[in-house]
């Protein structure tokens, strides 16, 4: 369901509208904050949220999971955004882009990037590490975007600690396993060079 909310309020986003621009400046400024800190993205994170996902945390007084989840993949979809429409690709995970940036580029520092994120603990850490490679994301020759609706799924459930093991898994899996695939491909053009 958190997926499904951030899919619409990506869709809101995306138009040219004053609204859109001042909230995609809103949700910028809110990167790294906990969404307590930050009232002026309520108007886009909160509203029209499914009551089923907000009012759990409503009486300990802390944002819900949904909550979180949705704001973090919102703040950086923002960040992106300032590249272009290129910021959501549907279908592709963060992991496999984090590895379409690797390939040809500074494969090293992309990986201790990456590599920061996969020993991320919690969703603060999340945010600062994945903004640092979304910036090289955006601001690569051939900008690198991603699927926001499947990072919030992903956000959602990396809060819980068997979550955390199995979206960091999956992450790391994209990672791998596309530039083993990416090897073999280089490797074929250097033998039919």
């Amino acid at each position: 369901m958190t997926g499904e909310f951030v899919r619409s309020k990506i869709g809101q986003l995306q138009t040219d509208s004053p609204w859109a621009k001042a909230m995609l400046a809103e949700l910028r400024r809110g990167i790294g904050k906990d969404i307590s800190e930050s009232p002026g993205t309520w108007e886009v994170v909160l509203a029209d949220m499914p009551e089923e996902l907000i009012y759990a945390g409503k009486e300990e007084c802390r944002a819900t999971e949904a909550e979180s989840a949705a704001y973090t993949a919102l703040t950086l979809f923002a960040l992106h955004k300032q590249s272009g429409d290129i910021a959501q690709m549907n279908g592709l995970s963060f992991g496999a882009a984090a590895r379409n940036l690797a390939d040809g580029n500074n494969d090293a520092a992309i990986k201790r990037r990456f590599d920061a994120v996969m020993t991320s603990t919690n969703l603060k850490e999340v945010s600062n590490h994945a903004r640092g490679l979304i910036q090289l994301m955006k601001a690569a020759d051939r900008p690198v975007g991603f699927d926001y609706v499947e990072f919030a799924k992903d956000l959602y459930r990396f809060q819980f600690t068997e979550g955390r093991r199995s979206v960091c898994l999956r992450w790391g899996q994209d990672f791998y396993a596309g530039k083993k695939a990416s090897n073999k491909e280089n490797e074929k053009a250097k033998i039919g060079e």
